[in-house]
């Protein structure tokens, strides 16, 4: 089948990326071909576009995508033609008008829930489940950190963790932002441009600070994140928007308050069919409730994903961001 599609022959800067006609096979035994209605931007993208994470050349881009089921391999049973699916863990190829996916990564959009809506939601919301409900347990009484949370992931974890019944405080770098992080769950917002973070933390716990932070940061958020835990508190570094955090002494985790550190992945706690299935529900359940609403930020078309990840890397976007075939 003939498609357009963001494939990349080199590793680089988002010029690397060109938009042409590739072919896509039909689907395996397994598989299920997803016609995209909109496609998912996540921070990892950049990672393979770059170079950070290794892929093998040339390759497509893109993790996560929702639209209608357009073929259905011999084996499937779970999915027919016309239904609308979305996935969340690759393969990767999503910057593309289809591609083949197997049908126990996928889901069934429920009624109620958009493409688009479905499209930003899997692989940021499912990270934001693994994040508060299994990295570390949110529960009701809790305070926790969480940087960047104006961002695609930001804005689905705050308020969850807000529904679970925790006190979030977010890190920002704009006022702008500031406005969008309080109206998301966040009860206190620090922009980490104007204020010190780890002072304002003390002051917003009176000394005791933090048994979590969440830090997708990375390089530039390293050190400050230490400096918020209590002692024996968590950091969970799950992504380099920064760069990525090298040189780290041990010891400094045992001279801030024995503290541990954890860079988790998706990949591990979503690594069978059917903790990919239990991720994804409890993430379609809340957004089902209200308690977590999907928000937007920006629409491109998806032969304009080079300006997208322009965009996305100059820190200038909020939410999630699409692009439309």
């Amino acid at each position: 089948m003939k498609i357009k599609a963001i494939q990349i022959d080199a590793q680089g800067g988002p010029e690397v990326m060109q938009y042409r006609d590739a072919e896509l096979a039909a689907p395996a035994a397994h598989e299920i071909t997803i016609r995209h209605k909109a496609i998912g931007i996540n921070y990892i993208d950049t990672y393979h576009r770059s170079g950070l994470y290794p892929v093998k050349l040339p390759s497509g881009l893109g993790m996560e995508a929702a639209g209608t089921v357009e073929a259905v391999g011999a084996d499937v049973k779970t999915f027919k033609v016309g239904d609308r699916a979305a996935y969340g863990s690759g393969p990767i190829g999503a910057y593309a008008d289809a591609n083949n996916v197997a049908a126990s990564r996928a889901v069934k959009i429920p009624d109620g829930v958009s493409d688009e809506a479905a499209a930003a939601m899997m692989l940021k919301g499912m990270t934001a489940q693994f994040l508060l409900r299994q990295t570390f347990v949110v529960k009701a009484g809790d305070t926790i950190l969480y940087h960047a949370a104006a961002g695609g992931v930001g804005l689905i974890a705050t308020q969850w963790a807000k529904h679970l019944g925790a006190t979030v405080i977010g890190t920002v770098g704009s006022d702008d932002k500031a406005k969008i992080a309080k109206a998301h769950g966040c009860d206190h917002v620090i922009n980490y441009r104007t204020e010190n973070v780890p002072e304002r933390v003390k002051e917003i716990t009176g000394g005791k600070k933090l048994p979590v932070v969440y830090d997708g940061v990375g390089k530039d958020t390293f050190m400050m994140s230490l400096d918020c835990l209590a002692p024996r508190g968590l950091l969970v570094s799950f992504g380099n928007a920064s760069g990525p955090v090298t040189g780290v002494d041990l010891g400094i985790l045992a001279a801030k308050g024995s503290l541990f550190v954890t860079r988790p992945t998706m990949f591990h706690y979503a690594a069978t069919d059917a903790e990919f299935q239990a991720v994804a529900k409890d993430l379609f359940d809340v957004v089902a409730t209200g308690k977590v609403k999907i928000e937007i930020g920006q629409r491109y078309k998806l032969a304009d994903a080079q300006q997208a990840h322009r965009d996305l890397e100059g820190r200038k976007t909020t939410g999630a961001t699409v692009l439309i075939p």
